[in-house]
């Protein structure tokens, strides 16, 4: 035998690998293009959404006091009537307005509306949400349900071996200068063939441990099983916090959640900048649930979490296993969502996202080029043997 065909042969698991590798990724190349693009536009969505809001984040304050739940809804009713809200946002600063995300059921309309605290003006209504929320609801699931769902989630197991299964193909049988150099650095001046393969390469590898990190945050916010798995393993235990506070009793009037939500602020969490509350579980709740931080679209930064008595005023401890539950699903959307080291984090993930969606199609360049090259031998032999 040959000794250069000899030394060229692969071992049976590194051609078994390679296949792995190959073979998934090419079948769902196309889907893990779009699931990897659609992530990265959401990446820098509460950037856009501060841009597009423009002046009416902010108000100049009249020293009145600040206006009342019940004037919010009332306020928004007058002016959008049909629209409900899902949630109340409310900011330390005395010259930030109250951020209201509401929707209409009756249409696919999803909105941030901007009011003013001490008079209650609506300042701005911003349809931009509406963008992400189509863009996420593509990113899980391409708008097809519950089969969209597993379609992504089938996509997104593939991808995670691809990297594990290309982190063995990347790594070099010898460690010399020659093989750093190949491994580590791009030849920007080369020509196409091997230029593409050294993105799909050295870039790959640079952006593994944030792809894994994507791909497994996502596997564990689509699979109950996996997210219960891991509040136990942080602590957590799976009651929620929305099972474990009083329920709502009609015999009773509430009291007005706003100043609870800058209690939270400036008492219970002085180093916070905002305090978010979710209608719905005010709805169904005997208590008022803030949590407070960098209040996202999908998660919350370096998030707290107050719970008080809607009726009685009083703070109600939460037990620990209940709120490492909330905290540990925050940081999993955090680390979905690219928010676990704050603008270096987003930066990362961002760039992350676009090679991770380069890298379906840089691989198939590379495996049509070979498969081009495989056949130019066998038609030069050919030749040989007919003269």
């Amino acid at each position: 035998m040959n000794k250069s065909r000899k030394t060229k042969k692969k071992s049976l698991f590194r051609r078994m690998v390679a296949w792995i590798h190959l073979w998934p990724s090419i079948v769902s190349g196309i889907i893990l293009v779009f699931v990897c693009l659609t992530g990265t536009v959401i990446v820098y969505g509460d950037e856009i959404m501060d841009l597009t809001a423009g002046d009416a984040k902010y108000v100049t304050p009249s020293g009145d006091p600040r206006i009342s739940s019940e004037q919010i809804n009332e306020n928004l009713k007058k002016q959008y009537p049909g629209y409900m809200v899902s949630e109340y946002v409310f900011f330390k600063d005395p010259a930030r307005s109250i951020r209201i995300r509401a929707f209409n059921p009756k249409g696919p309309s999803l909105v941030m509306i901007y009011m003013d605290p001490y008079s209650g003006k609506v300042l701005k209504k911003d349809t931009s949400i509406y963008f992400f929320f189509v863009t996420a609801h593509l990113h899980a699931s391409f708008l097809a349900g519950e089969a969209g769902h597993w379609v992504v989630a089938i996509a997104t197991i593939i991808f995670t071996i691809s990297c594990l299964t290309g982190l063995i193909l990347w790594w070099p049988k010898r460690w010399n200068r020659a093989t750093r150099q190949a491994s580590f650095t791009i030849r920007w001046k080369a020509r196409f063939k091997r230029l593409n393969y050294d993105l799909h390469n050295v870039y790959g590898f640079y952006s593994l441990i944030i792809c894994l990190v994507l791909s497994g945050s996502g596997l564990i916010i689509f699979f109950e099983s996996l997210m219960n798995t891991t509040i136990r393993l942080s602590g957590g235990n799976l009651r929620d916090l929305t099972e474990v506070v009083p329920r709502q009793d009609s015999t009773k009037v509430s009291l007005d959640m706003v100043p609870f939500a800058y209690k939270v602020l400036e008492t219970d969490h002085p180093d916070k900048e905002s305090v978010s509350i979710w209608n719905y579980d005010q709805k169904k709740l005997g208590a008022f649930i803030f949590t407070s931080g960098n209040v996202g679209l999908k998660s919350i930064s370096d998030a707290d979490i107050a719970v008080y008595d809607r009726y009685s005023g009083q703070k109600i401890d939460i037990p620990a296993g209940s709120l490492r539950h909330r905290k540990t699903e925050n940081i999993v959307w955090q680390l979905h969502m690219g928010q676990w080291w704050g603008q270096l984090g987003k930066l990362s993930t961002f760039l992350a996202g676009i090679i991770a969606t380069s890298l379906p199609i840089t691989g198939f360049l590379i495996w049509w080029g070979r498969r081009n090259k495989k056949k130019k031998p066998v038609r030069k032999m050919a030749a040989a043997v007919t003269a």
